[in-house]
């Protein structure tokens, strides 16, 4: 009996047989570097959320050209404003610098912060000597699925 050979065999033959999954309903385009994507309501229920996409125009988002993103293989909507632009279900495909994004993503980040720092500070003041009020605690937690693979933070 003759022994097969090392370099005859491939790796392709030992490798299992991928799974199938359904399509993600909103494609994710391949990264870019100094580019974040964002899907944006354009429309709900057949109704144009004008205000909604000029907010997000304005705030540096653009459109993304389906043509430059042949990955995502999708149809856009019918009837879509944005003619070469990747719709879905009234969501709009957009992209705008990394550094704009963080610089939102800081800007709400010191607005909330703001905020809860002002609703301490009002319940504090109006507290009443005889039953003290401390500052409270926050707690976060993100689980994911059945929740034992979970992430959690405390704030405070």
């Amino acid at each position: 009996m003759a022994a097969s050979r090392r370099d005859t065999e491939t790796r392709n033959s030992r490798e299992r047989a991928k799974a199938w999954k359904p399509a993600d309903l909103l494609p994710v385009p391949d990264p870019q570097d100094g580019v974040t994507f964002r899907w944006v309501r354009v429309g709900s229920r057949g109704t144009p959320d004008n205000k909604n996409i000029s907010s997000r125009l304005r705030e540096g988002w653009e459109p993304v050209n389906a043509a430059d993103h042949p990955e995502l293989r999708v149809m856009s909507d019918d009837g879509s404003r944005f003619k070469d632009g990747v719709e879905i279900g009234g969501l709009l495909l957009c992209k705008t610098s990394n550094e704009t994004a963080r610089a939102r993503n800081e800007y709400y980040r010191n607005r909330s912060s703001e905020q809860l720092s002002a609703i301490d500070s009002h319940l504090l003041r109006e507290s009443d000597p005889r039953m003290p009020l401390y500052a409270p605690q926050r707690r976060t937690r993100t689980t994911i699925g059945n929740g034992s693979f979970g992430s959690s933070s405390e704030e405070e």
